[in-house]
């Protein structure tokens, strides 16, 4: 339903975009991260044409949005960055001046600003300008505008952006239920929305693609994956360390909290012995009460960090690690 081919967007000497490629099948809902700057937003207005790009190709469903801009945006819906809305109308009037511009007319335009409200829960701010509504409103107002149409790919800059917990949760899984039916494409700062909502992740970082994988994937390249969390009770840090160091399995392991009642250790396999790592923990700690002991599935912003973040800055936030909580 989107290919995105080699596309570049040059803005002067700043190279925004910077070959990216990918696509999204129907029933799949892509995951757009990276780091501010890094070319979301800039890629998505060029999917949706918005602004035109310097060089590749983007595919809605079949039609190059250069060439057949109006068939593929009629496939569209798109929540642009910030949630825009013309702030003089109310809720109602600007869902009905956006459902004629889809075509919408008479009784289909009027079920499909019903079926919108409902699903966006705007019933109480109907009247309302939309000057006066809260940063969530304006946004669920926008977010419906979206998809008055049923559009066939959705294209969904920050869709939570500004939503209270309970608002982050409707949306996301009125996202995860039309991601069956829908190719979806959305940009996220909240890394737990890759898990709860995609079925698949892109990490881009300075107009590049730098990660593409879905959320499984993704958390395998953790430095954390496969390693394993203990507690002790009983013994110190220095002997827990130095039993450790003797284990073939280990490649290294890090005190993560010390105090009086006993340690908190972090152990990290080398390649390949994952599956056997907790097992010889165990027995390496016999004798001693084992308070905690579990396997480490991986960390998504662990991952994301140490993708995007230059070296200099990872070497800085090295303390982080040993204490991450």
């Amino acid at each position: 339903m989107i290919k995105v081919q080699d596309l570049v967007k040059v803005f002067g000497a700043k190279r925004a975009v910077d070959g990216v490629s990918f696509s999204v099948e129907r029933g799949e809902v892509l995951g757009f991260l990276g780091p501010n700057g890094a070319g979301k937003s800039t890629t998505m207005r060029m999917i949706t044409g918005f602004i035109p790009p310097t060089a590749g190709t983007v595919t809605v469903g079949g039609f190059d949005t250069v060439e057949n801009p109006i068939p593929a945006r009629r496939l569209i819906g798109y929540l642009p960055e910030n949630a825009p809305a013309y702030t003089d109308m109310t809720v109602a009037g600007f869902l009905n001046f956006a459902a004629e511009i889809r075509g919408l007319r008479g009784d289909a335009k009027r079920k499909a600003i019903h079926r919108v409200v409902e699903m966006c829960f705007l019933e109480p701010v109907m009247h309302q300008s939309v000057e006066t509504l809260s940063k969530g409103y304006r946004h669920r107002t926008c977010f419906a505008q979206s998809i008055l149409h049923d559009p066939e790919v959705l294209v969904l800059d920050e869709p939570t952006d500004g939503l209270d917990p309970n608002q982050k949760h409707e949306v996301r899984g009125l996202i995860r239920r039309m991601g069956a039916s829908k190719a979806i494409i959305f940009s996220t700062h909240i890394l737990e929305e890759v898990d709860t909502v995609c079925s698949r992740a892109i990490i881009i970082d300075r107009g590049r693609i730098v990660a593409n994988g879905t959320p499984e994937e993704l958390r395998r390249k953790s430095e954390s994956a496969g390693a394993v969390t203990l507690r002790v009770s009983g013994v110190n840090g220095a002997a827990l360390s130095q039993r450790l160091a003797q284990l073939s399995t280990v490649k290294r392991s890090a005190i993560l909290e010390e105090d009086s009642a006993g340690v908190t250790a972090r152990v990290f396999p080398k390649p390949a012995v994952n599956a056997v790592l907790a097992r010889s923990v165990a027995e390496a700690v016999q004798g001693w009460r084992i308070e905690e002991l579990h396997t480490e599935e991986g960390r998504l912003d662990e991952v994301f960090r140490s993708i995007t973040m230059p070296e200099t800055a990872k070497m800085g936030g090295e303390g982080d690690r040993k204490n991450p909580r």
